[in-house]
């Protein structure tokens, strides 16, 4: 019998709680009572006794469960949590006895509780992934579920709260690994319905609070070798028990009383599809051979409800929660269904209206969306009413489904055995065994079952073997705590069992007895063991012992150690070896050593009654005893005795005559498994040994070990122990036979070593350690415990991973090597989040006079951080927020002439204020770009949209000029396209990364109508930047309808739906479906801010619903029956623009046909496609050639549409064509008023002709293609050729001869036909030309034109590259008043993002000239180049990819608007595509520690091209870095900081991620280093100033200085307390000179973990030297050091890298290892050679030798005498003979040297 321990009476704590709840005292009055006691005639008794009587009552409405207490980390601790259940209020409360009690949550509901339990929801992280594969994918979401009648509470961990409906009853619920299992309540008897219908299904699931519930199925084979799938529709089935891990779930027939295990999982796609397509009938997911369940299908529901209750009315409490053993054994149904028959037979009417028949498939979805909506006024007969039915109804999919595992064939099972098969894929039922008992409950905590047998006695079973009795009372260790417990008074043991009626809550090893008083009491059973040495032995025993053999051992043992009157902590491990030896057949008392073991206390009674003394006066055994303890024997060595000079006692021979030999008892449990025993406890030892904290267990163990070899005859290991401990392993033992005949030698060892598999980012044999490490969990906590020998190795590795990291290894293996800023990298990544953290980092020395200004004026909101490191020298970036501003009055400075009055003069200022707003509504565009992305918005907070301000101050009085005043005319609508852009530019600072919505979008939307045009703008920016997708389709309807639209016909709208639909599936097949496509009736601007916008955020997706919305704008694309809408122009243009963008790439054939053909579409009658026709031409070409952009030649399946002669065609001119398609009807008529004939008019279809040659064969190289782009070789050619026709020729003939675009003047030149080559002199002199038939004129405009193509050829080439010889070139030759907009964007391109000086002082003087000639376009050109050279603020570049250049030449076309409406030529809104062209570049260093940006110095290595070699760059961070394609590796270089290589051969996809989240690259600066701010040459640093004062002394390092190299509080300890000097220190100065120089060393290579290794050296060493090394465990460390420096691997990575930092000081070991030499030479000069004499032959040596000759074999690796006998070394006569025999026995020469005279007959040393 085993003693119980912590007996405490037990009650819900929730119990207590609730009743200090609010109003729970009303609450139990009204509801707990019953009535006749609260109408009592004595109004007070009734009160108090109905007050006595509550917690009677409440036991039937209460309920609670027990749960093993988590922490808020997700650890295990050890208390319980409880969820209570009273009436309508959850508690939640947790702790244990020795915790205090504490509510943690309490929830209240509107109606009753039925059950509240915990459960987790795996939430995947993409919703597609369907696969039951619980990986990363999936996170947990841990939640409390609370049951009503109607609907169930879910409450989450995180605060989310859901409340789901339930369409029906629900009788219990369950908690699964996949979610929630609902068992539906059905009535208690149920009649087969005629005619009959098929069943409800009874079991759903839940697998997420927002998900439908779903009807469970299950699978069976079917007769003939079929599987079917059904719903779970058998109203017999109960589940009684459920286990989330395994997944199975057991159920009982209430009809049959039968078991049934199933296994729980997710339905497979092939099975959903079986259950929803096949019309079978539901059937009982039972065992075919249960014939008689197979008529189950029969059973159904009545048709109607009871007449006078409610559907959702509960008539039962359900128990909280049911165990597994207790299914009935003389009942016919389950009994932890309580009170089932009770149970209304009425439903949710919401299902009892669907019918099964074959059509009619399961479905509840119109009811689970509102579950309360039919039952409000549903009468019993309408239930039964089949026109209720829907007939569309679509079904719904099963979630989970259930496998049929194992039924019981008799009816009184009580335990069956299951185990997982070898590949873990099933569960496999074994044998089944009869238990008889009353109730069970698991104890978790030591693998057991917990049985309350039919008299009353408590037992454990282990499986199926019956363990020990339990006594429930505790016999406590300390017995004066006996009279504190209540049921020690006036009963035994066995009279209180009797009164046990049940387990509960088992949580563990605690479980609740129900007495029969009604009262509670909580027990908890005893561990199996506490030691961790025992514990270790034990799992040792058990996994080599057969089962049933391991099970009878740890039965007896548990019996011994858990007796009432057990063992203390302390004497553990003596009853353990004592009960061990006794089970392998020794005789404990007659065994010396086990005799005199110390068990500190009483003990058990096995063994008490053998250890009995006769005499309690003492006797001598008691002082011989003293004697040889070990404590006499550490007292003898210690120096106090030495000082002393005390007298060793000499032990006396024991009077006990212990024979030298023993026989073992044959007949015990263990006696034949004695060896694999032995070997199984040397393994534990050996396992020891690599944990520095379990010394004192290696001692214990290896006495043990010692006497078990000494028996097994194994001289080997004797002399191994020995070694390790020669001070506990004597020579003279007593040794007892083993007699177990012929043994078979144990030499084969299966391999087990740890296989590093092969990775292709891992080159090192350390990399593939450290990879290895964190696969298997450890930690640096766990290296820690290792020996320092074992843990070097490991340390080297990580040490030198440190040094050359990965930058893509996952965070823990960062963590693992002490690279914080690579940790970091891999889990956050992004620096500033948002708005709060932007205002943290602007600088101080801004003047704060000059924030209230800059407040406003849009660019406020930028990382002046990193800003001010890109650009540090000046001030720059203030200079260009002082030009792109357009918030504030402009200044204008007007002198008044003497002869002017006051109206001219009025007038005069005036006029200078509209030149200067010309310039004023350009600026928007470029501080769009300066501020691109730069933004994180407040989600409740409008976007501030800075003023587009048009007015003016004069000086000197600052009196207000404003254009207003009607002094002068102005044109219409002058600021309508400048809102615009100030839209655009507001709200393309919002970074794509924001968290914003679709009801973000909606609330920025203006109250005013003047604010329309920047609100239009502010969606087309939302496109641009990915965040128009998140808007809904009803608010795009909104915005594209007028906003006070007129009656519309709606006949009109039904014709227009219908010809659309079959348009868009005549040419776009791949339809999916039908959307509200709204009609063209909304506001201009805004109509085209949203088509651009979504159909950007669709780029080259061909997606249909934005394909819908686009064509309705296009007339093109609609039937030609269609009726014809009024669509403005620009929204057409807009439009054409968008099917380009949402078709880019994808040459999808309709697309392209009918592009080609708007390209030429000739004028109309009455005014139809007349003006600006040159716009809608545009971009149509521009369309066409991102639809085809780069296919080149390749255009499959359009080679009948002849797309390069047609676009030829339009270039040069001719006959138009014959128009085809379904648009021919259109065009017969021709225009009225433009009388084009039948000729191409080339004006209009040249540009856009010529880009989109230039887009199709975009890098193609195609020769053929681009000598029809070469400019005209003659005069008369040339006159008919448009100069900015040339301009776009030559820059379409560049871009398709990609490669041979060269960044030179000679390149640039040769693009000049020769004919102007030839007499461009005559330009410039003054001679005529050479034939009169040139035209100076002609020949001086193409010129420049063909220069200016190709100078913006080159600026497209090296975009973004900040290429010197691109930007020389651009810069140096050509100064072309004309072309300088097109020249200066090319430049801004080259250097996009830099900010290069030059560059901003040409922009600057652009930006001073406002008179003249310098209209609205050319603010516009220069401004644009102004935002590009400063783009994102110098985040963001330009990319050369095809689609980059497809967008900037929409955005930087070189033909500009002549004034702020002008849209004729180009739409102004195209202006912002560049957004598709940027891509982040810039690499900002954060230092890890500061989380601040920094300088820091990177290399980059170029792969090697056609035009050059791999080349290798140093740039200082933070810098713009090239298109990452170009790159081979970036790496962070020292030797301030931590080197880090990013290799991009392996992929870009890393560094693109790092660019994505703000580029920030997280670095560590190295310590004593100080960052290049602050030390910008390096001399401050501490290394600097000490490696010049370092001397062989260490006194040069200081202990105050450490402080600059760490920040750990450990390490200013050891400075303190081990450097600093004292007075009078006499020897200690040597120490602390060596601490100095050992600390010295560690901070400065960063390895302060190795200051350990270093002391523990020294100590071990002086030790050595004292003579005092009692254990050699600390010299087989110190070996293991010198073997590893010493290894040829080591020197090798030495070699190889000669540069990186000492590991461990080069000193310090050899200094070490000659000191080690030089103390055992001494020894065995001293004497020592002939113990070790006598050793290698064989005798026993003296015993004070015994540490120093141990230490001697294991220092020089000197074979055991046995070895050297079977190498026949007695015949060898010289040292070369002895040399040739020991080199199979791997002895070192240093070794053999000192051996040799020993060996070879002389008795004399021989030391070298």
């Amino acid at each position: 019998m085993i003693a119980a321990g912590d007996l405490q009476e037990f009650a819900p704590r929730g119990r207590e709680r609730s009743r200090r709840h609010p109003s729970a005292l009303s609450l139990q009055l009204r509801r707990l009572q019953p009535a006749p006691e609260l109408c009592s005639s004595d109004g007070a008794a009734g009160l108090v006794g109905s007050l006595r009587e509550v917690t009677i009552h409440d036991r039937h409405r209460e309920s609670w469960q027990l749960r093993k207490g988590v922490s808020d980390v997700g650890e295990e601790v050890d208390y319980d949590e409880e969820l209570y259940v009273a009436s309508n209020v959850v508690i939640w409360s947790k702790g244990s006895r020795g915790q205090a009690s504490a509510v943690y949550k309490a929830f209240t509901v509107d109606s009753p509780v039925l059950q509240a339990l915990w459960c987790d929801f795996t939430v995947p992280r993409e919703k597609s992934e369907k696969a039951d594969v619980s990986g990363s994918e999936e996170t947990v979401e841990k939640c409390i579920c609370i049951l009503q009648n109607s609907c169930i509470n879910v409450h989450s961990m995180e605060g989310k709260d859901y409340i789901a409906a339930l369409p029906f009853q629900v009788a219990n619920v369950w908690p699964t690994k996949y979610g929630l299992l609902f068992e539906r309540s059905s009535s208690s008897h149920e009649v087969p319905p005629s005619p009959p219908r098929e069943p409800l299904p009874t079991m759903f699931s839940m697998l997420h609070p927002l998900d439908e519930i779903t009807p469970l199925v299950w699978k069976s084979g079917g007769v003939f070798g079929s599987s079917r799938v059904q719903y779970v529709a058998d109203h017999t089935l109960r589940i009684v028990f459920l286990s989330p891990d395994p997944s199975i779930v057991m159920t009982y027939d209430t009809v049959q009383s039968l078991h049934t295990v199933w296994a729980l999982r997710r339905v497979k796609p092939e099975e959903q599809s079986m259950v929803l397509k096949f019309p079978e009938q539901a059937g009982t997911p039972q065992h075919v051979a249960t014939n008689s369940s197979l008529t189950a299908h029969l059973r159904s529901f009545s048709k109607g409800d009871s007449p006078g209750g409610s559907p959702f009315q509960n008539y039962s409490s359900i128990h909280s929660q049911s165990r597994s053993g207790s299914s009935p054994s003389l009942q016919s149904r389950s009994p932890t269904i309580s009170n089932m028959a009770a149970l209304s037979r009425s439903h949710s009417p919401a299902l009892g209206v669907h019918s099964f028949s074959g059509v009619q498939r399961f479905n509840f979805s119109s009811s689970a969306q509102s579950p309360r909506r039919h039952s409000l006024t549903q009468s019993p007969s309408s239930a039964s009413n089949d026109s209720f039915l829907v007939p569309e109804t679509e079904p719904i999919v099963p979630e989970l489904c259930i496998d049929h595992l194992w039924t019981e064939t008799v009816t009184n099972v009580r335990c069956v055995k299951f185990q997982e098969s070898n590949d873990k894929s099933q569960l496999i039922f074994g044998s089944v065994t009869n238990i008889p008992a009353k109730d069970a409950a698991p104890v978790q905590g030591i693998d057991t079952l917990l049985v309350l047998e039919g008299s009353g006695n408590l037992v454990l079973y282990s499986g199926v073997v019956r363990g020990v009795l339990l006594s429930p009372v505790p016999e406590l260790r300390d017995s004066s705590k006996l009279h504190d417990s209540p049921y020690v008074e006036d009963c035994t043991f066995q009279q209180l069992g009797t009164f046990i009626q049940a387990l509960r809550d088992p949580v563990h090893n605690r479980v609740t007895l129900e007495l029969s008083n009604n009262t509670m009491v909580r027990i908890t059973i005893p561990e199996i063991a506490t030691s961790e040495l025992v514990r270790r032995c034990l799992q040792g025993l058990k996994a080599i012992l057969p089962k049933e053999t391991a099970v009878q051992v740890l039965v007896k043992w548990y019996n011994a150690y858990n007796a009432p009157g057990g063992p203390s902590y302390h004497s553990e491990w003596s009853l353990f070896v004592t009960c061990l030896m006794n089970m392998m057949g020794y005789n404990t008392d007659r065994l010396a050593w086990t005799r005199n073991l110390d068990f500190e206390g009483s003990l058990s009674p096995v063994i008490a009654p053998k250890k009995a003394r006769p005499s309690e006066t003492g006797s001598d055994e008691d002082w011989e005893y003293l004697l040889s303890s070990d404590y006499h024997r550490n007292f003898e060595s210690h120096p106090v005795a030495k000082a002393l000079r005390l007298d060793p006692l000499e032990v006396s021979p024991s009077k006990d005559d212990f024979p030298q030999s023993l026989s073992l008892d044959s007949s015990t449990l263990l006696f034949s498994h004695i060896p694999a025993i032995f070997f199984v406890l040397h393994l534990i030892y050996e396992e020891l040994k690599l944990n520095s904290l379990m010394g004192e267990g290696l001692r214990s163990l290896v006495v043990l070990l010692v006497q078990l070899a000494r028996d097994l005859k194994l001289e080997a290991y004797i002399d191994y122990y020995y070694r390790d401990y020669p001070a506990l392993v004597k020579t003279s033992r007593q040794t007892c036979i083993i007699d177990q005949g012929p043994r078979k030698q144990q030499t084969e060892q299966e391999d087990n070593r740890c296989s590093f598999k092969h990775s292709s980012s891992v080159s090192s044999l350390a990399e593939k350690l450290v990879l290895w490490m964190t696969n298997v969990g450890f930690t640096l906590r766990d290296l820690e415990s290792l020996p320092f020998g074992v843990a070097l190795p490991i340390r080297d590795a990580i040490y030198h991973c440190r040094e050359q990291p990965a930058s893509d290894w996952p965070e823990a293996v960062c963590l693992l090597i002490g690279r914080q800023d690579l940790s970091k990298q891999a889990c956050e990544g992004n620096l500033h989040k948002g708005k709060s953290s932007m205002g943290s980092v602007l600088p101080s020395d801004i003047p704060s006079a000059a924030e209230s200004e800059e407040d406003e004026d849009g660019m406020n909101d930028m990382n002046e951080e990193v800003m001010s490191l890109i650009w540090s020298e000046d001030l720059r970036v203030q200079e260009v927020r002082r030009l792109l501003q357009s918030a504030r009055p402009v200044r204008v400075n007007v002198v008044q002439m003497p002869e002017a009055s006051d109206h001219e003069y009025i007038e005069e200022k005036e006029n200078r204020l509209l030149q200067l707003c010309q310039r004023t509504m350009a600026l928007p565009v470029g501080r769009g770009m300066f501020t691109l992305f730069s933004y994180h918005p407040v989600p409740t907070e409008q976007l501030p949209i800075p003023k587009l301000n048009l007015t003016g101050r004069a000086p000197p009085r600052n009196t207000t000029v404003d254009l207003n005043s009607g002094n002068i005319d102005v044109p219409p609508n002058m600021a309508c396209w400048a809102s615009f852009h100030n839209g655009v530019a507001a709200g393309l600072k919002i970074a794509p990364a924001s968290q914003i919505d679709s009801a973000w979008i909606v609330y920025n939307k203006p109250k005013i109508a003047e604010l329309a045009n920047e609100y239009a703008g502010f969606l087309m920016a939302l496109g641009l930047n990915g965040h128009l997708t998140k808007l809904a389709t009803l608010n795009i309807h909104d915005y594209l309808t007028k906003r006070f639209q007129t009656y519309l016909d709606s006949f009109r709208c039904h014709l227009l739906q219908v010809a659309l639909d079959w348009v868009i599936s005549r040419c776009f097949p791949a339809s999916e479906g039908n959307i509200l496509v709204p009609l063209p009736q909304g506001h201009e601007m805004t109509s085209i801010g949203l088509l651009l916008g979504v159909s950007a955020a669709k780029l080259g997706t061909m997606d249909m619903a934005i394909t819908r919305l686009l064509s309705i704008h296009i007339p093109a694309l609609l039937p030609p029956t269609s009726t014809e809408l009024d669509v403005p122009h620009n929204v057409q243009v807009a439009a054409v623009i968008g099917i380009g963008l949402v078709y880019q790439g994808t040459a999808h054939r309709h697309t392209a046909e009918v592009l080609l053909a708007e390209i030429g579409r000739p004028p109309g009658p009455e005014m139809e496609y007349c003006t600006d026709r040159e716009s809608y031409s545009l971009a149509s070409g521009l369309a066409l050639g991102m639809v085809c952009l780069g296919h080149g030649s390749n255009l499959i399946g359009m080679s009948d549409l002849n797309v390069p002669e047609q676009l030829y065609q339009y270039m040069v001119g001719g006959h138009r064509r014959f128009q085809a398609g379904m648009h021919r009807e259109k065009h017969k008529s021709p225009s009225y008023q433009i009388k084009e004939g039948d000729t191409i008019n080339v004006d209009v279809t040249c540009p856009g002709a010529t880009l989109a040659l230039a887009m199709i064969y975009l890098k193609t190289n195609n020769r053929s293609i681009a000598d029809w782009l070469k400019a005209p070789d003659t005069m008369y050619l040339l006159d008919f050729v448009k100069p900015e026709f040339l301009l776009l020729r030559t820059l379409a003939r560049c871009l398709i001869l990609w490669d041979d675009i060269l960044p030179n003047s000679k390149w640039v030149n040769s693009n000049v036909p020769q004919i102007i080559r030839e007499n461009i002199i005559s330009l410039h002199a003054t001679e005529l030309p050479s034939s009169e038939d040139l035209s100076l004129e002609t020949l001086a405009q193409a010129h420049v034109y063909i220069i200016a193509g190709a100078c913006l050829s080159l600026g497209f080439r090296f975009a973004g590259s900040e290429n010197l010889a691109a930007f020389q070139c651009l810069t140096g030759h050509y100064n072309l008043e004309t072309c300088l907009s097109v020249l200066l964007l090319a430049l801004a391109m080259v250097m996009a993002g830099s900010g290069n000086l030059q560059v901003l002082q040409l922009c600057r003087f652009m930006h001073k000239k406002t008179g003249g000639e310098m209209n609205y376009g050319f603010h516009l050109a220069h401004h644009m180049a102004l935002g590009l050279l400063f783009l994102g603020g110098g985040r963001y570049s330009l990319s050369t990819s095809n689609s980059s250049i497809a967008a900037l030449l929409c955005a930087l076309y070189p033909h500009f608007p002549v004034h702020s409406t002008d849209n004729r030529y180009h739409l102004q809104a195209l202006r912002h595509l560049y957004v598709l062209a940027a891509e982040p570049r810039l690499l900002t260093p954060v230092d890890v520690d500061s989380n601040t940006p920094c300088y820091a110095l990177i290399e980059v290595t170029y792969k090697g091209t056609q035009w050059y070699a791999e080349a290798t760059e140093e740039l200082m961070a933070p810098t713009l870095l090239p298109e990452l394609h170009l790159l081979k590796q970036i790496r962070v270089k020292g030797p301030r900081y931590w080197e880090l290589l990013i290799d991009l051969s392996k992929g870009t996809n890393h560094l693109q991620s790092i660019l994505s989240k703000g580029g920030i690259l997280y670095v560590k600066l190295r310590a004593g280093q100080l960052s290049y701010k602050e030390d910008p040459m390096g001399w401050r640093s501490l290394l600097a100033q000490t490696v010049t004062h370092r001397s062989s002394e260490a006194r040069a390092f200081k202990p105050e200085a450490i402080s600059a190299f760490t920040s750990d509080p450990a390490l200013f300890s050891f400075a303190d307390y081990f450097c600093k000097p004292t007075v009078d220190m006499g020897q200690k100065q040597e120490i602390l000179d060596l601490f100095s120089s050992i600390l010295y060393e560690c901070v400065t290579q960063e390895n302060p973990e190795m200051l350990p290794t270093y002391i523990a050296i020294d100590q071990a060493v002086r030790r050595l030297e004292r003579g005092e090394m009692s254990e050699t465990f600390e010299l087989w460390q110190i070996k293991l050091v010198l073997e590893f420096f010493s290894s040829r691997s080591h020197q090798e990575r030495m070699s190889r890298n000669p540069n990186r930092g000492l590991f461990m000081n080069s000193e310090f070991l050899p200094v070490m290892k000659c000191t080690i030499d030089n103390t055992l030479d001494q020894w065995l000069q001293a004497g020592g050679d002939v113990s070790l004499h006598s050793y290698l032959s064989g005798q026993p040596p003296e015993e004070c030798q015994l540490s120093m000759l141990a230490c001697f074999l294991i220092y020089h690796s000197v074979p055991t005498p046995a070895q050297l006998a079977a190498g026949g070394l007695e015949g060898s006569r010289n040292f070369s003979e002895l040399l040739l025999k020991f080199r199979r026995l791997h002895i070192p020469v240093r070794a053999l040297l000192r051996l040799a005279p020993l060996l070879l007959g002389n008795p004399q040393a021989m030391v070298l």
